[in-house]
């Protein structure tokens, strides 16, 4: 097996953590995580495809490892984090690659591809919605409350979905077997969440989210002009995108590849074999090795 290798690299002045494994002459892929984890949820996925990708998996600007300036130090918002690890990855010289995208990842890697549509050579998209369609409103209902008017009611719904037994819950709900989530995981993610000043982050974010939608026709006019190969691979216990956010994509991408597992939000945590297996054999057939 392939070792990962920890790095911090320099990009406007923050440090963004990365892990990196694979050979830097080998075709790349990028994975990009969601909330609330880092890329730690990578860990296993990223050894598994370094023996034939150069594997490259950061940190977002205030979660993991990556710094974590105060709101009033840096305006986070999807457009900034895109624009941190699309400079990050210029460093690497990357001219072309594939992503590998979750949740928050989803409308990072979104950006990447729409900025410089021709750098992309793949998508993956694991729980990673870019439809309006598989939004689960028992989830998204509180998210919305909050974008539309931020209040003392509101804010106290949303801050719920900051605390550990919410991101325990969003780890475990779908799982075919919790016994197969590792506790570290949720453990980790609430840890890094509780540092002082992270709940701002979270909540700028939040609040942001909304202008990930009308992002939306753009990046299916990209699919459908572009051509650019889909892989998507879900959850389809997902208690946030359910399964017709996979859907949507045969809507516009080119033989979209899709596939439902059993599982939730953090399929890699209980589906890693099946996943690995698909993401290889795609990757083998539109990128190469």
């Amino acid at each position: 097996m392939t070792s990962v290798r920890h790095h911090y690299a320099t990009v406007d002045g923050r440090r963004l953590f990365y892990r990196e494994a694979g050979s830097a002459d080998a075709p790349a892929i990028v994975l990009l995580h969601g909330f609330p984890t880092s890329s730690y949820m990578f860990r296993d996925l990223i050894s598994r495809l370094a023996d034939e990708y150069h594997v490259i998996a950061p940190d977002l600007l205030g979660f993991g490892y990556s710094d974590m300036p105060l709101v009033t130090e840096f305006d986070y918002t999807f457009d900034k984090l895109a624009d941190l690890t699309q400079r990050l990855l210029d460093q690497f010289g990357l001219t072309r690659y594939a992503i590998y995208v979750q949740d928050y990842g989803a409308p990072i890697g979104w950006r990447l591809a729409l900025n410089r549509p021709g750098t992309i050579s793949a998508i993956i998209t694991q729980n990673g919605n870019g439809y309006d369609e598989g939004f689960i409103e028992g989830f998204w209902k509180t998210v919305w409350d909050y974008q539309r008017e931020q209040t003392v009611e509101t804010e106290a719904a949303i801050r719920t979905a900051l605390d550990a037994e919410s991101v325990r819950w969003q780890y475990l709900t779908g799982a075919p077997d919790e016994s197969l989530v590792s506790p570290d995981t949720w453990t980790l993610d609430s840890a890094l969440l509780s540092r002082p000043g992270n709940d701002a982050i979270q909540l700028k974010l939040f609040r942001d989210y909304a202008t990930n939608s009308p992002m939306y026709p753009a990046l299916h006019d990209y699919l459908r002009t572009s051509g650019v190969p889909v892989l998507a691979v879900w959850g389809r216990g997902d208690p946030i995108f359910g399964p017709d956010g996979a859907r949507a994509f045969d809507r516009d991408a080119r033989d979209a590849e899709i596939h439902l597992l059993d599982g939730g939000h953090f399929l890699l945590e209980t589906a890693a074999e099946e996943v690995v297996q698909l993401v290889k054999d795609f990757l083998h057939r539109v990128v190469g090795r």
